[in-house]
């Protein structure tokens, strides 16, 4: 028997989003989970018509829907609009960025004990050097901020220096530290990292780390750790396995949940989601990829793990584990997968992003 019809924002993307998104639209349609797309364009491909990569109707639509699922969009580097990423959530109060990180059999990776890994990255989303709140360098006219730092507080720094400020809340830090602890505790988990550089930022970090150890308090339950983030940074290369949910600021967050991924085999299989209190955007987590756009070449894994999260949110549990599985065998057996997940000396040949949708599809079929 078919669900209810759920609406939910799909939000294609820049580059290779389409193609993935498609893929990712026939899967679950396999499954026969009954979803009305609301389909939103957003990215560089609507902003000569629209004079924004992010037009009020996306919000609007995500708002109304309270769910999206969204492909990669392109956010140029040092130059152009500020991420859609981080406006995004942003204006939706998307405070929490959860990265699941376990391997899939089959997937190239360099760690000897891959099996091991099932880590969980919770990231704070809307604070840190995130916020966006920085200033130009300025010579040659008066610069209030530079005096400022000159006559309070002893600081002089030339004027060729741009500078970003890192404000990070007792309230922010609060709620995402208390997102992770009841994370770990819905999905039985063992243990909270919490991770920044508090030794040298001690009224930002300091703070977090302070903030972090009250909230455990309140979580007997659960085992706490308190770990420097360029030591976390050797720990997870040295003994991944050691680790189960870690929580950190926005900008350390980013850095330790690409690391992470590249533990099990890169963002190509890495799910995410950005979640608040009322709203949650699931997405793929890497890049747009331009240079392969319309080439039948991208790896869909990482949005239909996304999709996958996306399902259990929803309360399709069951069409979520046969999705998963169905991914999971086709990995696995390693005959209908991008080039990208092509074992060494495979006997195989790489296929396209619709081919091996197609064998996923066959896999959800055959469960049935």
């Amino acid at each position: 028997m078919r669900s209810s019809t759920k609406t939910i924002t799909l939000i294609p993307g820049d580059g290779i989003g389409p193609e993935i998104s498609e893929v990712v639209r026939r899967c679950i349609s396999a499954l026969g989970v009954a979803i009305d797309w609301d389909i939103q364009q957003a990215g560089a491909s609507v902003i000569e018509k629209e004079k924004s990569p992010l037009p009020d109707r996306v919000l609007d639509s995500i708002r109304n829907n309270t769910i999206a699922l969204k492909g990669p969009v392109e956010t140029p580097v040092g130059k152009g609009f500020r991420s859609i990423n981080v406006e995004l959530r942003q204006k939706l109060d998307l405070y929490a960025c959860v990265r699941p990180t376990k391997y899939y059999e089959g997937v190239r990776s360099r760690i000897s004990n891959p099996q091991a890994i099932d880590i969980v990255v919770v990231r704070e989303n809307t604070e840190d050097l995130y916020a966006g709140i920085e200033f130009m360098e300025s010579c040659g006219v008066d610069n209030p901020l530079l005096d400022f730092l000159k006559e309070q507080k002893g600081v002089e720094l030339g004027c060729d220096t741009g500078i970003s400020i890192k404000p990070i809340s007792v309230k922010g830090s609060e709620r995402i530290v208390t997102f992770a602890f009841e994370y770990a505790r819905k999905y039985k988990r063992r243990k909270v990292t919490a991770i920044d550089k508090a030794n040298i930022m001690k009224y930002t970090d300091g703070l977090f780390m302070n903030v972090a150890a009250q909230v455990s308090r309140r979580y007997k339950d659960i085992a706490y750790e308190h770990i420097l983030v360029d030591n976390m940074c050797m720990q997870l290369v040295q003994l991944p396995e050691k680790y189960d949910v870690l929580v950190l600021p926005n900008l350390y967050g980013d850095i330790i949940s690409d690391l992470v991924a590249g533990l099990v085999g890169g963002l190509g299989v890495a799910p995410g989601v950005n979640m608040g209190d009322k709203f949650a955007v699931f997405e793929a987590t890497h890049g747009s990829a331009p240079d392969i756009a319309g080439q039948d070449k991208a790896n869909p894994t990482g949005m239909l793990l996304s999709a996958v999260l996306m399902l259990e949110h929803i309360g399709e549990s069951m069409a979520a584990r046969r999705l998963e599985g169905a991914v999971a065998e086709v990995l696995r057996e390693g005959r209908h997968v991008t080039s990208d997940l092509q074992r060494e000396a495979s006997p195989y040949p790489s296929v396209g992003t619709s081919h091996m949708g197609d064998a996923i599809i066959e896999r959800i079929n055959k469960g049935k």
